[in-house]
């Protein structure tokens, strides 16, 4: 394996940095196709950071075709180049990040879920149970739909009743429609037959505690699912 000593970052999108460090020594000739990257242990130590961002970089590098991973054995170089058809500033560079989505709805949907058990009313109920009953289907059928996550998500923030809470579910499920890392590492994670259930379980919960109007256990659900949704995309 070449051994290469890569510089310390420090910045919000840790990320960028990493995978624009690792993409140099690849396209400058450190990295050959075929060779093995260092694991993620050593470049966490070498970096200086926690695994999310090195997930994040090694995603990026792997949905653009420069690297791929062998179950149990590591990462390994594919190419020089950064595959046809993809844009690295398309991709990542001019959207926001995955981080950035993470940070958000773990902060604001246990404030959200908050007020819709607070607020929802009969109908709202109604149309959640019809969300979680279809979800239930989805994952008994052994598919995960992202749009039905969607719905839920966004039905819980029309039963709070809040016009901006409304708005930012709606800008934030436009940034995951739009960032393709968030898609690829979403595809490899939540759609495994183990979390899939788990997820459904989560939101049958969820749903459950709006129903009986107990916002503690509503807010309480809602910050370990968003929780289990970091663990699930960054540290599997």
């Amino acid at each position: 394996m070449v051994i290469i000593n890569f510089n310390p970052v420090s910045n919000k999108k840790l990320y960028l940095q990493i995978y624009n460090q690792i993409l140099s020594e690849i396209q400058s000739g450190s990295f050959e196709i075929g060779d093995k990257l260092p694991a993620e242990r050593e470049l966490c130590e070498q970096f200086g950071v926690s695994r999310a961002p090195i997930r994040q970089a090694l995603s990026a590098l792997e949905l653009n075709g420069i690297i791929y991973s062998r179950q149990g054995e590591g990462v390994y170089v594919k190419s020089t180049q950064i595959a046809p058809g993809n844009s690295q500033s398309a991709i990542f560079f001019n959207s926001i990040s995955p981080e950035d989505i993470v940070e958000v709805r773990m902060n604001i949907e246990p404030l959200i879920v908050k007020f819709a058990a607070q607020r929802a009313t009969d109908e709202d109920i109604e149309d959640l149970r019809s969300t979680i009953k279809k979800m239930e289907q989805e994952t008994k059928a052994g598919v995960y739909v992202p749009e039905t996550d969607e719905q839920l998500h966004n039905g819980i923030a029309k039963a709070s009743h809040n016009d901006l809470f409304i708005n930012i579910m709606t800008a934030i499920s436009n940034a995951m429609k739009q960032q393709e890392m968030w898609k690829f590492i979403r595809d490899r994670t939540v759609t495994r037959p183990d979390y899939r259930d788990v997820n459904f379980k989560e939101h049958q919960l969820l749903i459950k505690a709006i129903e009986d109007r107990n916002e503690k256990e509503a807010v309480k659900i809602m910050t370990n699912h968003m929780q289990n949704l970091y663990d699930r995309y960054w540290k599997d």
